[in-house]
């Protein structure tokens, strides 16, 4: 039910036009319901009831009454409470005696009534358009409204559903929009349902655990605290142990640190007795990320544990070309040799001869090592036995870079020619075709399913279509010549003799960034999706931050994350994964750059400063909500 009541405050209409109508139809209304009350007598437009005998109006009358209602905006009559006040005055004015005793009589009820005003409520419901006008009707006590309320449920109980839902609509269409809103508040609560709670009482544990499986970190320590059958949902589906195998399986940081903190021993198994309870992977979380987050501050910072490989040439002295992975670190020399390092000990397991010249580039898998060599030839070895499985004599000059991947490798050389080949294994290689176009000699290749990249000592970067092998476009913008380049998506980075890196956009061929501060040709250069890690001949190594470098808002001086000087002669070659840098130098050195495993006194130590930790797991979960 609804009260009317004089709501001007709520009713502004724009215009002096409007607000002078509002008060022309105001002043209309109480000028003709005067006069009927000078002709029945004085009777309150605002108090007057209904008698039981007595309710209803004239059907002409209440047309008329309706249409004048209707014609007019709902924010007029809302606000000209006379409007609607005079509408039930025009009620009681039909049903009134004409003798002055009935009036003397309404006058005695009309007391009566403002006195029990205070006590009774009055109810109003409007409908517009379609419906009818129900004026002010006042309850004539608290024990008809009871008496009422209960015959109604007791036939709504009676109906069907959908009899049900039908009369509910119907009631639910003659209320006004605040009575809306306090349903919409009364159902809110009775629709939600805590279907987590309820699926493991359908036997449907799988499903909840299913649904909390794809909770972040933050989002599964509030689940945890909703109640104990959701703490007990997380629990018994071993949520948070799964939640760190997703991440790494998806984030190479992790997939680094669950392999040199042995906690990949307890990933990735079902349920058996070797595997900790959930609470242990709760706690093993936040260590995780105080981890993450050392390794970051020590790249930023410049901390790390160098150690380093003396080569120990018996010739020429310089480590031209270098590939690593957890066990053994490949290096190609300048004597001829190639040599195979233990990661661990840094001592030397087998030296592999066969070459007439420097050994310049190479790259090795799981079954063979592939060579390239200032005496033009490019060797297979069994990575293995060091046996040599295969000589490719093609190029007329010293093979400068070479790389291979599915089925497919292309060497580059000095002779200014690209090779493209198809190496169906490894002593099964033949020659597909041959690229031509650089004026100079092509320094480096680089490739994926859709392009080959190379770069050129005639200060230009050439794409060609790895399908076709056909001509794409040329990258231009170095001043001098090209040395070094990486490509990865639609991202090209280049480095070059005029001591400049830039950044490319492969599909259009636009330069996205210059970086500037080595002093030298810049001989070698990595990135993954944080970093640019550069090498020059200045014997530096820089570390640059991809993320801003790719920004334009970014100012130069903010791009250079940190610049690391240990090497006394050239760097000629660098290999870096996100815990480490490993790179290679004219002075006969191979250096291993360590962000993990740092110590505060310099020396070597088993573990990172970030493995200490507090005793209170809760300090480690304020940690971690600040870097979430």
């Amino acid at each position: 039910m609804q009260y009317i009541k004089n709501t001007a405050g709520g009713i502004f209409v724009d215009g002096t036009f409007i607000l002078t109508f509002c008060l022309f139809v105001r002043g209309l209304c109480l000028f003709v319901v005067s006069g009927f009350a000078g002709v029945h007598g004085r009777v309150s437009i605002f108090t007057v009831g209904r008698e039981q005998n007595n309710n209803n109006m004239d059907p002409d009358m209440e047309d008329k009454t309706l249409e004048l209602m209707c014609s007019l905006p709902r924010s007029v009559w809302l606000g000209c409470s006379s409007v609607a006040e005079s509408l039930c005055a025009l009620r009681c004015l039909q049903s009134l005696p004409t003798s002055r005793a009935h009036d003397q009589n309404m006058m005695g009820m009309e007391s009566q009534t403002n006195t029990d005003e205070v006590l009774q409520k009055k109810t109003s419901v409007y409908k517009l358009g379609n419906g009818s006008v129900v004026a002010s009707r006042k309850r004539l006590s608290q024990g008809n409204f009871e008496t009422e309320k209960e015959l109604c449920i007791q036939l709504f109980d009676q109906w069907s559903e959908s009899d049900q839902v039908e009369f509910v609509e119907r009631l639910i269409s003659r209320m006004c929009h605040y009575q809306h809103g306090h349903i919409n508040s009364y159902l809110k609560p009775m629709l939600q349902r805590d279907f987590i709670t309820a699926l493991p009482a359908q036997g449907l544990d799988h499903i909840a655990e299913n649904i909390l499986s794809f909770l972040d970190a933050r989002s599964l320590c509030s689940a945890e605290l909703v109640c104990r059958e959701w703490q007990r949902v997380i629990s018994d589906g071993m949520l948070w142990k799964k939640l760190i195998e997703r991440m790494v399986r998806t984030d190479p940081l992790w997939k680094g640190l669950s392999e040199r903190h042995q906690w990949e021993k307890y990933l990735f198994k079902n349920r058996t007795n070797e595997v900790p309870p959930n609470s242990y992977y709760h706690s093993l979380y936040p260590k995780i990320i105080q981890d993450i987050e050392t390794i970051e501050a020590n790249w930023r910072c410049g901390r790390h544990n160098l150690q380093r490989i003396q080569c120990r040439s018996e010739n020429s002295k310089g480590v031209y070309c270098l590939q690593y992975d957890d066990e053994k670190i490949i290096s190609g020399l300048r004597d001829n040799s190639i040599k195979i390092w233990d990661k661990q000990t840094l001592e030397c397991l087998k030296v592999l001869t066969g070459h007439t010249g420097s050994v310049l580039c190479l790259q090795y898998d799981d079954r063979v090592i592939v060579t390239g060599s200032s005496d033009s030839t490019v060797r297979v070895w069994d990575v293995s036995s060091g046996e040599v499985l295969n000589t490719l004599i093609h190029h007329n000059e010293a093979v400068l870079h070479l790389r291979f991947c599915n089925g497919l490798m292309v060497t580059c050389s000095k002779d200014r020619s690209i090779a493209v080949w198809d190496m169906a294994s490894a002593t099964d290689i033949s020659l597909r075709r041959v690229l031509v176009g650089h004026r100079a000699a092509v320094n480096v290749v680089d490739f994926d399913d859709k392009y080959i990249v190379s770069a050129s000592g005639d200060r230009t970067i050439k794409v060609w279509s790895t399908s076709t092998c056909e001509f794409v476009r040329t990258l231009n913008g170095h001043k001098r010549g090209i040395a070094c380049l990486q490509y990865r998506d639609r991202l090209v980075v280049s480095g070059s003799s005029d001591n400049t890196i830039r950044l490319w956009d492969i599909e259009c061929g636009a330069c996205l960034r210059v970086l500037e501060g080595h002093e030298e040709l810049v001989r070698c250069i990595r990135f993954d999706n944080k970093r640019i890690v550069s090498g020059a001949y200045d014997g530096k190594i820089k570390v640059w931050d991809l993320q801003a470098a790719l920004d334009p808002r970014a100012p130069a001086s903010t791009l250079c994350l940190r610049t690391l000087v240990e090497h006394s002669g050239r760097v000629f070659r660098l290999q870096f994964d996100e815990f480490q840098i490993i790179s290679s130098s004219h002075d006969d050195t191979i250096l291993i750059w360590d962000f993990l495993n740092v110590s505060t006194n310099g020396q070597p130590d088993g573990r990172s400063p970030s493995r200490t930790y507090t005793n209170t797991e809760t300090n480690l979960w304020m940690y971690v909500d600040r870097l979430l």
